[in-house]
């Protein structure tokens, strides 16, 4: 299944991807720690949190047993500033080089290098080969590999048979306006993932643009991957987490890092501007700010009662949060972050978006398949700062994401566990459906456009597989939004 989604801008990532060194000995041996502890504490966020209460509606029969899996995990489907010098503690967040080791076995981590590595084709004695022909599948690899200035890619946080990854693809514009998807790479994680956040922060120089993924898994930890890097078997950073001290006494929680979730992360906003601030929400109630300069927790959170399944920032300054105790809250960073404004909504927050248009408005979609839109300008001291913009009942079940299009005023995405995919045009606050579409991806968990190609929205449900719609193919969206 596609839990979760994120476009990588168009130029962003490498032309040419750096192969990961192969592993050593200590690298998976201590991987194989950190999948033992996820194994290990798997269910104990979750029961603390009551994620067995979880419905799992939504889905046709066919797809029940995926989306109870998911659903049942957690509830969680349901550039300018460069920011000064890098700080004396960012070296210490640095991925250590690796140490040269002979004895390694990448075949635990299905690295797919076979029994044995060598450095080179010339110190195998079981390969004899030709050198032109080890040059043309050289050649032939590093072209395959390549990523033009054309390319869009998106990530999906992806899972399969207990296989936890994230699906790295590439999505290329064909002349005669057909789309050419394939997988590029893919990255291997140790817990079931739930959300994910793009971000160009560099965490080597922070004035220069990086091309990283941060992820939230129903580990307390958030890992961050560098995407210009294949084959890697451990995240360029992470924060929190749970302790992986080797001497921990059997049937003892494993304890967690100083301002670490205390469990499941379900939301992530990076902030493009103040591009050292990550802003995460979990299931333990609280929402988490992090500086990456220093890699640890800024500021925590705690204006919510339920989980908070959902953040984004309204602006460099301002952050929303959703919560499954039907609220929204918008605070004000520049401050001490405790104090906070609300709005009640009808139904537990599944996913909230800021309208790219109207720097005053977002919307929120909820579990009861409503979608409602508030202005910030009403926000008062009171729990509940003023009435809907608009109350739409978009869909039979849960709404469990939204996405704007980030060229185009008015138009919106929303994807259900009801199976569909629909498009609003929320033109003088009377929305109105221009486009539906049942892709055969099962229940609905994940909907983004494209920034770079607008009018492209990918698709993510309970069947695993990615699909990239064109809406400016219909006719209702050519007629009312296209050139």
């Amino acid at each position: 299944m596609i839990s979760s989604m994120s476009w990588v801008p168009r130029g962003a990532a490498r032309s040419a991807p750096i192969q990961a060194d192969p592993p050593t000995q200590e690298e998976i041996d201590e991987a194989m720690r950190s999948i033992a502890l996820a194994t290990e504490n798997d269910g104990s966020a979750a029961a603390d949190e009551n994620y067995g209460e979880m419905e799992v509606d939504g889905a046709d029969e066919e797809d029940s047993e995926d989306v109870a899996r998911a659903k049942a995990a957690a509830e969680a489907l349901g550039k300018t500033g460069s920011g000064g010098g890098v700080s004396d503690g960012l070296e210490e967040l640095n991925m250590e080089e690796y140490d040269d080791e002979d004895d390694v076995e990448p075949e635990l981590l299905s690295t797919g290098r076979g029994d044995l590595y060598y450095e080179n084709n010339e110190e195998d004695p079981h390969l004899v080969r030709n050198n032109d022909d080890d040059d043309g599948d050289e050649d032939e690899e590093i072209e395959d590999m390549a990523i033009k200035p054309t390319d869009m890619l998106i990530v999906c946080a992806h899972n399969e048979d207990e296989f936890n990854s994230l699906q790295v693809s590439i999505v290329e514009e064909l002349e005669d306006g057909d789309l050419n998807m394939y997988v590029h790479h893919e990255v291997p994680l140790s817990d079931f993932p739930l959300c994910t956040a793009w971000m160009d922060f560099n965490f080597k120089d922070a004035k220069k643009e990086g091309n990283f993924i941060a992820v939230g898994t129903m580990d307390p930890a958030i890992e961050i991957w560098n995407l210009d890097i294949v084959d890697e078997v451990k995240p360029h950073i992470v924060l929190g987490g749970l302790s992986k001290n080797k001497e921990k006494v059997k049937g003892e929680k494993a304890k967690k890092y100083e301002g670490s979730h205390r469990s499941s992360v379900l939301g992530l906003a990076w902030n493009a501007v103040v591009r050292n601030a990550l802003a995460s929400a979990s299931a333990d109630k609280t929402v988490k700010v992090w500086d990456l300069y220093t890699g640890k927790c800024d500021r925590t959170l705690q204006h919510h009662d339920g989980k908070v399944q959902s953040v984004a920032w309204r602006s460099p300054e301002v952050l929303l949060t959703g919560s499954f105790d039907r609220s929204v809250a918008m605070t004000d960073m520049r401050g001490d972050g405790q104090s906070c404004h609300k709005w009640s909504v009808e139904a537990d927050v599944e996913s909230l978006a800021c309208d790219p248009h109207n720097e005053h408005t977002f919307v929120v979609s909820l579990e009861n398949g409503t979608v409602q839109a508030f202005d910030t300008r009403t926000a008062s001291s009171h729990s509940n700062c003023g009435q809907p913009m608009f109350t739409l009942q978009a869909h039979d079940k849960a709404v469990s994401s939204i996405s704007f299009t980030p060229s185009t005023p008015n138009l919106l995405a929303t994807g259900s566990t009801d199976n569909t995919v629909k498009l609003w045009d929320l033109s003088n606050n009377q929305p109105s459906c221009v486009a539906s579409l049942n892709p055969n991806l099962g229940a609905i968990f994940s909907v983004s456009f494209s920034n770079d190609s607008p009018f492209l929205l990918a698709c993510g449900g309970s069947n695993g597989k990615l699909k990239v719609w064109n809406t400016l193919l219909e006719p209702a969206v050519a007629n009312r939004f296209g050139k």
